[in-house]
């Protein structure tokens, strides 16, 4: 069963950074494309980021683009989110998690596994 553990989140200031860090495991990680979904709350799960499988490909939600930068680590089993010029309306529960096929996808159906989540909350 594969697994997924982030880290990283926090209280931060409006303006401040955050880096998000994944470890996974139980997969054959440079395979899969892997991505960021947040939840705030009454919302529903949305698409932040997501990275292919070799990392020559990214794509953003349009909100975050020129904010966040995902990354990943095929040696090291890690992919990361590092977020700057934070907006209060950031804050959400953000959750790892690892595609389905190599290429990346804005569409939670194609994820087959979710970490546990990890908070960010950033204050006005």
């Amino acid at each position: 069963q594969v697994q997924l553990v982030e880290s990283g989140g926090g209280l931060v200031q409006a303006g401040g950074s955050l880096r998000l860090s994944c470890a996974a495991s139980r997969l054959t990680f440079s395979s899969y494309a892997m991505g960021w979904f947040r939840q705030a709350p009454g919302k529903e799960r949305e698409f932040v980021a997501a990275i292919a499988s070799s990392g020559g490909q990214t794509s953003y939600t349009a909100s975050v683009k020129g904010r966040f930068t995902i990354s990943r680590d095929n040696a090291k089993n890690m992919i990361y989110l590092q977020m700057n010029s934070l907006k209060p309306e950031d804050t959400a529960v953000y959750y790892c998690a690892a595609g389905r096929y190599a290429w990346s996808s804005t569409s939670v159906q194609n994820y087959r596994s979710w970490g546990q989540g990890t908070q960010v909350t950033v204050s006005s």
